[in-house]
């Protein structure tokens, strides 16, 4: 994991790079923070207009779930950073990135728990169902052989 952070870092530097040289060889001056503006603005739109058609989907084959975990991920995975980063700025703890890591995986355990929980629930409510229509066949039948 931290290997691949790494990873990203160094393409993140060199796209960085490559702006800053179109910035320079075009002599169009952008300051750092409208070059934020411009590129954060366009790679969010870009995002949006990938993960809007997949979210669509998902909702409307009643994967709300699947949507709200993504949600929650980002926001664990954001908060996580957050506090690291909050840590070293203040000097209230060590900036660790394994800490990061193991709250994410803190997450994606209980997560997992939790589905098979659910699953369980669902497996219980399917056969709870199951028995009630069963028993309804019977008493349906009865009713017919009776009349």
């Amino acid at each position: 994991m931290k290997e691949l952070l790494y990873k990203i870092m160094a393409l993140i530097a060199k796209v960085h790079n490559y702006i800053m040289q179109l910035n320079d060889a075009y002599e169009y001056d952008f300051t750092d923070k409208e070059l934020h503006f411009i590129v954060i603005g366009i790679f969010g739109l870009a995002v949006l207009f990938i993960i809007y058609p997949v979210f669509k989907w998902l909702a409307k084959h009643n994967h709300v779930m699947v949507i709200a975990w993504f949600y929650v991920f980002t926001l664990v995975l954001g908060l996580t950073l957050a506090i690291e980063i909050g840590q070293k700025i203040t000097g209230t703890g060590v900036m660790d990135f394994t800490d990061t890591m193991f709250g994410v995986v803190g997450f994606l355990t209980l997560f997992f728990l939790f589905c098979a929980v659910r699953g369980l629930w669902h497996l219980l409510m399917l056969f709870i169902r199951k028995m009630k229509q069963r028993k309804s066949r019977i008493m349906n039948d009865r009713q017919r052989e009776d009349s």
